[in-house]
């Protein structure tokens, strides 16, 4: 089981995401759940980013909407980073 860290920025971002998209609120919370007991699930569509973001992964919250993390495999700690759109959050 993996451990998963909010960091403050995160935090801040998820809040005002979820202000918009108060409709996701459950499919995310399943999403970490998926996370933290299987991170190779086939639904969370995890995949590792290219360029500026080369050191981070991505999953999916939806088909419009992902959520950016790093993990640590030797600490089992998934590090949530940014969530949002698409376009939004692969800057």
């Amino acid at each position: 089981m993996y451990e998963i860290v909010f960091s403050e920025s995160y935090e801040k971002r998820a809040k005002q995401f979820f202000k918009l998209h108060s409709e996701l609120i459950q499919r995310y919370q399943k999403i970490l759940y998926i996370m933290q007991n299987n991170l190779n699930h086939p639904s969370l569509r995890l995949h590792k980013l290219k360029g500026n973001l080369k050191e981070l992964y991505s999953a999916s919250i939806d088909l419009k909407y992902r959520i950016i993390l790093d993990f640590i495999i030797k600490d089992k700690m998934i590090i949530l980073v940014d969530i949002g759109a698409h376009d939004d959050v692969y800057y």
